[in-house]
């Protein structure tokens, strides 16, 4: 017996379905029955914290920019583990301390790879002389 009856427990989940499809639609209805309707020059311009826009939004970016960035949301995020760790700190005694000793090493051992590799530095050296990345 695959039917729904409203003794099974699946007909509160086709209702609320059903309910949550309706709303969406009622939404949509009101916001284009009711939205303002205006072509202006500026309309089809990207609009950017209130300022003019100035070049191409093209522009290359060197990826170690965005490597740096990546790397600083990862150890920063770290730092929540930690935190979290500090608060429960009395609760987890030596085993918990020595997990973060093991965490830490492995965030340390992290950065001074990067750190080797010249992931972290934003001077080209592999150019004739040292220039720095513009």
């Amino acid at each position: 017996m695959n039917s729904v009856t409203p003794e099974s427990p699946l007909w509160p989940f086709i209702v609320y379905t059903f309910a949550i499809i309706g709303l969406i639609g009622l939404i949509i209805g009101i916001s284009f029955l009711l939205g303002q309707r205006h072509r202006e020059r500026a309309t089809d311009q990207p609009y950017e914290s209130g300022m003019v826009i100035t070049g191409s939004a093209r522009t290359l970016f060197d990826v170690r920019f965005y490597l740096i960035a990546v790397f600083f949301v990862i150890f920063d995020l770290e730092a929540v583990f930690i935190f979290s760790w500090a608060v429960a700190v009395r609760e987890l005694g030596w085993p918990g301390y020595i997990e973060i000793l093991v965490f830490i090493g492995v965030l340390l051992a992290g950065l001074v790879y990067l750190w080797r590799i010249g992931a972290l530095e934003l001077v080209d050296k592999t150019s004739y002389g040292h220039r720095k990345v513009q």
